[in-house]
């Protein structure tokens, strides 16, 4: 009935089989999940980043994967949001932190001291009360220096429970943890909230970086976002990063850091220690 309504009424729709296969789809999904949990199926890949001035690995993005025992590697697309809607995502968050903190610490000991590790913080996770005790906690047990480690938020993370966010986001920086604030210019969050908030960090949305040089409304934005960040004294990270064409357009803009696909791909632990290795940057990686 609704359907035939969709369609502007005086017409009659069909029920679709789908409607149930989507449902059986989702909770088998969010079973597998729970066991994934138990099992240790998630894995962290790496993305580097890289500097626009020296072209060199700066430091890396960690990203969450999850390596089904049947369906090989999942899309963080289908499982990410279902982590967070089931409140999973505070566990393997815990655990993202932990891994990522250990390998870290791993290539420092192996002569990589200027590495950084770019680490995402979920709304959920952001949110919970030991969340600035276990940064603190992992910081000490891996010895890292707190400046090399980077936490990620979202603008409307940063929009929630203002009061909260705010001594959050004051403990992180006191400990002496950057802040970057991601997907920056997709959300709805006021510029105010950028001299409020101890933010080091812009990241420039893949979304935008798409279509530069060649779309002028897209270009436009960049602009401004860099402009922005210069005035504000933060550092400013373009995403999705696939052309020489690109790269050029946000060096001439004086981007300071880059990730995407023009470098490299995420990778494994492994994987990165070799491009570390060969000392990073300038690869084009194909999809």
């Amino acid at each position: 009935m609704f359907r035939a309504k969709e369609m502007g009424g005086s017409n009659y729709q069909f029920y679709s089989a789908d409607m149930g296969v989507h449902a059986l789809k989702r909770l088998t999904l969010e079973n597998s999940l729970r066991l994934a949990v138990e099992r240790r199926e998630f894995v962290l890949h790496y993305q580097p980043m890289i500097s626009a001035h020296s072209g060199k690995i700066i430091g890396c993005e960690a990203l969450l994967r999850w390596q089904h025992p049947e369906q090989g590697l999942v899309s963080p697309l289908d499982f990410i949001p279902l982590l967070e809607e089931t409140g999973l995502i505070v566990a393997v968050g815990r655990w993202v932190i932990e891994t990522a903190c250990a390998q870290l610490a791993v290539w420092h000991r192996q002569g990589h001291n200027d590495i950084t590790m770019a680490i995402n913080i979920a709304s959920r996770q952001f949110h919970e009360p030991g969340l600035v005790s276990l940064i603190a906690d992992q910081l000490q047990q891996q010895q890292l220096d707190p400046r090399h480690l980077e936490l990620e938020i979202t603008e409307s993370t940063l929009m929630q429970y203002i009061p909260a966010t705010a001594d959050t986001l004051g403990a992180l920086s006191r400990l002496g943890v950057h802040i970057a604030l991601d997907d920056f210019g997709t959300g709805y969050s006021s510029l105010s909230y950028l001299r409020r908030f101890p933010i080091d960090t812009l990241k420039i949305d893949r979304s935008f970086v798409r279509d530069i040089p060649g779309d002028q409304g897209d270009s436009e934005i960049v602009r401004a976002i860099i402009a922005l960040a210069q005035s504000l004294r933060l550092r400013i990270v373009a995403e999705g990063v696939e052309s020489t064409e690109q790269r050029q357009f946000l060096s001439d803009l004086s981007c300071d850091v880059m990730q995407g696909y023009l470098f490299s791909k995420p990778v494994e632990s492994d994987e990165f220690s070799r491009l570390l290795g060969n000392g990073g940057g300038g690869k084009s990686i194909d999809r």
